[in-house]
């Protein structure tokens, strides 16, 4: 046996008891409530918790975008992922105009090559459906790409129309691959935009303002009743509100496969920090944008009742100075995103399961064994079980937390949850059975993260 757990409390999504992990060539070899055979190494994990490892399956690392670069690239964005307790994630390539699919994989290959220091995966974003690309998207599927999105915002550049949607709704279908959707209306915030800046309107919060919940509601029932027309499934990302989240309740209650995740950006933070003093709020600029706190309880609720299965980050890191500043003179300029790659786990373990909003089992549904399911990396990944991929977080539920752009490890100037505190701390990261985090210490190395071929889509939460 290679390397041994012991002591500590395991966690799944259906059970928490005591045991000893034990682990060899990278794989959970055994659990038990006490394993006498001695280990090459053995890890304490007295009075912690041990949960597999975290999944986020929604990143923008090295990402182009509005005129400037995403902050972390495959090699600052997977440390500080894994400083954060995720030892998995799957990140978007983008497709620009008149480029292959394949063209589009090859570029985020290269982005990734010996940098990732976890292993990771590829959605694949289509912005010009093509007959020869819709083609192609069967043989993206068999290089286990299995999850195309598709934009109904970013008129101009990333969106698409209906007619190319529902049309790859079908292909996806039938490839095997589920269809994700950035459900906003375009059309009309294109229309908003214009009105905001022609009368002088520059601020951030005119970001928030011109992208109505409204727009997001629609734009996700439409998306819907396509998906439902094209008899496939769809994913709607990032929701932010409870209008929004009505059209997924309906849709699942009626029987259809819908599934949605939502960030802890939109659980925790709101509109009122577009407001900050000096242009402070265009740190918060994202799309969807912060919401009114009223909608937060409704998304907690989303969580605990299993309207919505996932809690992903839509990490895409801009650095106020220089980036952010880009929009000075008009909100339309700053770019779009925010980092959260490091603090997931940790914020949803004080606010999800401290707060009594759901249990630690519901967390690690929502943070791993869902997603795992969902993106076909299971059953290698999301679960503490005999056979799986030794991808394992010891988490210190009584260590004191405090979060911090100086702390952090993200490559970015800021964090949106500055000067947050609570109870927590990741104390030791497995990947594939290598120690990559110990206490504060980084143990692991560029180019060790592997580019994982994901099943075809069979899943439905």
């Amino acid at each position: 046996m290679d390397i041994k757990i012991q002591g500590g409390k395991v966690v799944t999504a259906s059970e928490t008891f005591k045991a000893d992990v034990g682990i060899k060539n990278g794989k959970i070899v055994q659990l038990a409530g006490k394993i006498d055979q001695p280990a090459g190494r053995t890890i304490s994990a007295q009075g912690c918790f041990v949960l597999p490892g975290a999944i986020d399956v929604h990143t923008h690392l090295a990402m182009p975008f509005g005129g400037t670069v995403s902050a972390d690239d495959f090699e600052t964005g997977t440390r500080a992922a894994a400083f954060g307790g995720t030892t998995s994630l799957i990140d978007f390539a983008i497709q620009g105009k008149g480029q292959s699919l394949a063209q589009a994989l090859e570029t985020w290959h290269q982005k990734a090559e010996g940098k990732a220091c976890i292993d990771y995966g590829f959605h694949l974003a289509v912005t010009d459906a093509t007959p020869k690309v819709m083609e192609e998207l069967g043989q993206v599927v068999k290089e286990g790409v299995t999850s195309f999105k598709v934009f109904l915002a970013y008129k101009g550049s990333l969106m698409i129309d209906d007619g190319a949607f529902f049309k790859i709704l079908r292909r996806a279908r039938e490839v095997g691959a589920l269809t994700m959707l950035h459900a906003e209306n375009g059309e009309i915030i294109d229309v908003l935009i214009k009105e905001a800046l022609e009368a002088g309107h520059t601020a951030p919060i005119y970001h928030a303002l011109t992208r109505p919940e409204e727009a997001e509601a629609e734009a996700t029932g439409r998306g819907i009743a396509l998906a439902d027309m094209a008899g496939a499934p769809l994913y709607v990302v990032h929701l932010s509100a409870a209008l929004a989240l009505d059209q997924v309740k309906m849709a699942r209650e009626a029987g259809l496969p819908i599934m949605a995740e939502t960030c802890p950006q939109y659980l925790l933070l709101d509109i009122k920090r577009y407001q900050e003093p000096r242009f402070k709020g265009a740190k918060y600029v994202m799309s969807p944008p912060l919401r009114d706190k009223a909608n937060q309880p409704f998304l907690w609720d989303g969580l605990a009742q299993g309207d919505l299965q996932v809690v992903a980050t839509d990490h895409c890191p801009f650095n106020f100075k220089g980036q952010k500043e880009m929009g000075k003179d008009s909100f339309a300029a700053i770019p779009n995103g925010a980092p959260g790659i490091e603090h997931r786990v940790l914020l949803m373990y004080n606010e999800g399961v401290r707060k009594r909003r759901f249990s630690l089992n519901r967390m690690v549904d929502l943070l791993a064994t869902t997603p795992a399911k969902i993106f076909g990396l299971a059953p290698a990944k999301g679960s503490v079980a005999v056979g799986a991929d030794a991808d394992l977080v010891v988490l210190d539920p009584k260590a004191d937390l405090k979060i911090s752009a100086r702390s952090q490890h993200m490559n970015v100037d800021y964090t949106p949850y500055e000067g947050y505190t609570g109870k927590g701390a990741v104390a030791a990261v497995l990947s594939r059975g290598r120690v990559i985090l110990e206490g504060k210490k980084f143990l692991g190395q560029p180019g060790q993260g592997r580019f994982i071929k994901r099943k075809a889509f069979s899943y439905v939460a």
